[in-house]
């Protein structure tokens, strides 16, 4: 099962990226590591070629990770999801009606038992695991929450992305344009 028929979810970092995301065959993108000047620029560009794109609201320069900021992003902005790791974001987002995806840092097993407990209260609609490359989470994580996974962070071969797919996870965000390139569409 991929997302959208995308099994690479293309992070985009600054404006040479999000040029290659825009003339690629993928859809669906993820906004990471820009200031809050270049979102909308980013966001008009996209949907002009019939792209969408996430935004990571945690980090994005020059505005907070609270709901007050997912509240502007989503009515100013209109992107097609938010993410982050703050529940007030995740809530605000799904209260829009655009994607809500949870990051969920692997950190140890305190910080992944929060994590299940944030997850419980406000339902993403898909959780993002940090760093991607560890398969057993991927598996357990989508078990325990029953909610789809993408895998991110630390993917950096075809063998990474396949063990993340064939671990559970729907897609991988990946930043890495020759993997954007092996499994284009």
């Amino acid at each position: 099962m991929t997302f959208q028929n995308q099994t690479i979810l293309p992070a985009v970092k600054n404006g040479k990226t999000l040029e290659r995301f825009l003339q690629s065959s993928y859809e669906y993108g993820v906004i990471l590591d820009s200031q809050l000047s270049q979102i909308p620029n980013y966001i008009k560009a996209a949907k002009k070629e019939n792209k969408k794109l996430f935004v990571h609201v945690d980090l994005i320069q020059g505005i907070k990770n609270d709901e007050h900021a997912a509240e502007f992003l989503c009515q100013t902005l209109k992107p097609a999801g938010l993410v982050s790791t703050r529940a007030a974001v995740i809530a605000k987002a799904k209260q829009r009606g655009i994607y809500a995806i949870q990051r969920l840092f692997l950190l140890d097993s305190n910080a992944v038992e929060k994590s299940y407990q944030v997850i419980e209260k406000v339902q993403p609609d898909f959780i993002e695991v940090l760093p991607g490359v560890v398969p057993h989470m991927i598996r357990e994580v989508k078990e325990k929450t029953g909610i789809p996974v993408f895998a991110g962070g630390l993917i950096r071969s075809v063998e990474d992305v396949d063990r993340a797919i064939e671990a559970g996870a729907t897609a991988v965000t990946t930043s890495k344009q020759e993997l954007w390139e092996h499994y284009s569409k």
